[in-house]
């Protein structure tokens, strides 16, 4: 998680220094681990990432010293399901699911293809 949270470019629209920070991350609970808690902490990024259930054992079985629960948002995360099918319709593109093209700007120009297709269809 940490190296594609690196590569975030976001261009501005006015030519400004491009946004590198996303203001809010959502993931599945493999992405629960300390190390990418905390360099969500450092960075300022809020997250919705649900505990695990042997974490939540572990933190209750020490009582007190197990520190209170992190927030979750349940409507948040469930936001997290409409991404992965857009996802997996995009994939449907066969163009798209083998990635057998080399370069940057025709694979942009598939994906562009493959979005354009479901939204005329609507």
């Amino acid at each position: 998680m940490v190296p594609v949270l690196d590569r975030i470019r976001v261009p501005r629209p006015a030519g400004e220094h491009p946004r590198t920070r996303p203001d809010h991350l959502s993931g599945g609970k493999a992405y629960r681990s300390r190390r990418n808690r905390c360099y969500l902490r450092r960075r300022q990024v809020k997250h919705t990432i649900p505990e695990r259930r042997d974490q939540r054992t572990h933190r209750q079985n020490r009582g007190s010293q197990g520190g209170r629960p992190t927030s979750f948002d349940p409507s948040r995360y469930a936001r997290r399901n409409e991404v992965e099918r857009t996802i997996n319709q995009l994939k449907g593109f066969r163009a798209v699911a083998t990635r057998f093209d080399k370069r940057a700007y025709v694979i942009h120009g598939t994906v562009t293809a493959a979005a354009v297709r479901p939204w005329l269809r609507s």
